[in-house]
């Protein structure tokens, strides 16, 4: 998987700093790309990050604030204006629904894609195979979800040589046996492939937190994954007004991601007093607690 980061600023933008948008690549044997909210001018961001719009199959509101909503009426719109044809799927919140029928119908647009808007509630969204995306409910003042995308497991390696010394040669049969399929050999012997596979592959897991204060649900969202997206919207001293607001500080964060077992925290949405200096005090202080934590920045690219 590889997620890129459009906008990672809190509330309101800054000369640096777009408000929050991640795309993620699921890839394996998928070419959509998803989006995790949509703040305004996010389509501005897609293009500087020559992401596609018509490419993306899936977006995924975490809540209903307009830093994080704002730009989702304008991308659904030029997506269609563009001639795309290929469906949308959009999940959010109850209130989704609403929100975007309501700013299309009265701004007279429309889209030329079949469009499907499903309100989610806590619990298993997808599974299509590939990928499972499950949601978990936050601590904000508004109805607030937060996603967790795992991958299926990986079928264990086929050992070639055992094969080879069985008098299987390369080709079909191994596709077979790689799938744990039994296959009849011309002599008549049968070979299981389960016999001759290693253990599953867990896949990749990421958790991506919508806006949240400290809450009990964090913890089951962010278990043994290989990478944790969190806020850090205020720095350690002004946990007050941060959990007031149902947001998060830097130590908040890290301490979660080393509870969790998390193996990176990517720190972001940060507000907009900070300074890009002021973000590496900001690291300084989750580093402490958690020394795999890295700064978001507008356009970074990372690789699960």
């Amino acid at each position: 998987m590889e997620l890129t980061f459009l906008g990672t600023s809190a509330g309101l933008p800054s000369t640096t700093r777009n408000v929050t948008a991640i795309v993620l690549n699921p890839q394996n044997n998928q070419t959509g790309l998803w989006l995790f909210d949509c703040g305004e001018a996010t389509q501005h961001q897609m293009l500087r990050a020559s992401a596609n719009p018509g490419k993306i199959e899936k977006i995924f509101i975490t809540h209903l604030h307009g830093d994080h909503i704002f730009g989702l009426p304008g991308l659904l719109c030029s997506r269609s204006m563009a001639g795309c044809e290929t469906p949308l799927e959009v999940y959010g919140p109850a209130g989704i629904a609403e929100f975007i029928e309501t700013a299309l119908r009265l701004s007279g647009s429309w889209t030329s894609y079949p469009l499907h808007i499903h309100e989610i509630t806590e619990g298993q969204v997808i599974d299509d195979g590939e990928l499972i995306v499950t949601a978990y409910p936050l601590t904000h003042p508004v109805v607030c979800y937060g996603y967790r995308i795992e991958e299926h497991e990986k079928p264990g390696t086929l050992d070639a040589a055992a094969l080879k010394a069985a008098g299987v040669t390369p080709g079909p049969l191994f596709q077979q046996l790689k799938r744990g399929e039994t296959v009849t050999l011309e002599d008549g012997r049968k070979l299981c492939g389960a016999d001759y596979l290693s253990a599953p592959r867990p896949g990749k897991k990421v958790a991506i937190f919508g806006d949240t204060g400290p809450t009990a649900q964090a913890e089951a969202l962010a278990r043994d994954v290989d990478l944790m997206v969190h806020e850090t919207t205020l720095e350690a001293a002004m946990a007050e007004k941060a959990n007031s607001r149902g947001h998060s500080t830097t130590h908040q964060a890290a301490a979660l991601a080393r509870d969790a077992g998390a193996k990176r925290l990517v720190m972001t949405h940060f507000s907009s007093r900070y300074s890009a200096a002021d973000c590496q005090r900001l690291l300084a202080e989750c580093q402490s607690i958690f020394p795999a934590s890295e700064l978001a920045e507008d356009f970074l690219t990372l690789t699960v």
